[in-house]
């Protein structure tokens, strides 16, 4: 893969901008213009792989925390909503549905039945363990033409473009509350 760049949609959509309102600053849509289209392309491309397994990204978020917290594969929604950035509400709705499918089983615990766990079914394991091999090769194979220099650097930035996203969130909130 050539690092000469031919100009891209994004670069079509600034020069319109530039053309029809010159004062507006759109340079922002350098990065988040194509950060949006290639999750689009992302996004389109694990679905495919979920499919094949009968899961979803929200599926597939949910049993990744299960099996990356190890053996006994088990979380409470609080725990899960943390790890996913979803609200224990929405975790409920994606565990009710793996529980109607049988790859998660829930259980409370034996000392507190308050608290309630959602734990990784032996087919649940089964089924995530063949689509995560599967979509982290997929992954792998969308950045094939990076070399492992861009994929650190890229790494990076995108760690930096989200405390970014996250100060200016702050930086928000208290404007709003002045």
């Amino acid at each position: 893969m050539s690092d000469t760049f031919e100009p891209d949609a994004v670069d079509d959509i600034i020069r319109q901008w530039s053309r029809q309102w010159p004062e507006l600053d759109v340079s922002a849509i350098h990065i988040f213009g194509r950060m949006h289209r290639s999750y689009l392309r992302y996004q389109a491309s694990i679905a495919a792989v979920f499919d094949k397994h009968g899961i979803n990204i929200a599926s597939f978020d949910v049993l990744a925390a299960l099996r990356r917290s190890g053996p006994p594969y088990q979380m409470t929604s609080g725990q899960l909503a943390e790890m996913s950035l979803v609200t224990t509400g929405g975790v409920t709705l994606r565990v009710d549905r793996l529980e109607q499918a049988g790859l998660v089983e829930r259980e409370r615990d034996s000392t507190d039945r308050r608290v309630v766990y959602a734990r990784l079914t032996a087919k649940g394991k089964a089924v995530f363990d063949a689509a995560a091999k599967e979509h982290f090769e997929n992954e792998n194979h969308m950045l094939a033409g990076l070399s492992a220099q861009d994929r650190n650097a890229m790494a990076d930035l995108f760690r930096k473009l989200e405390r970014s996203i996250v100060a200016s969130e702050t930086d928000s909130d208290s404007i709003e509350s002045a």
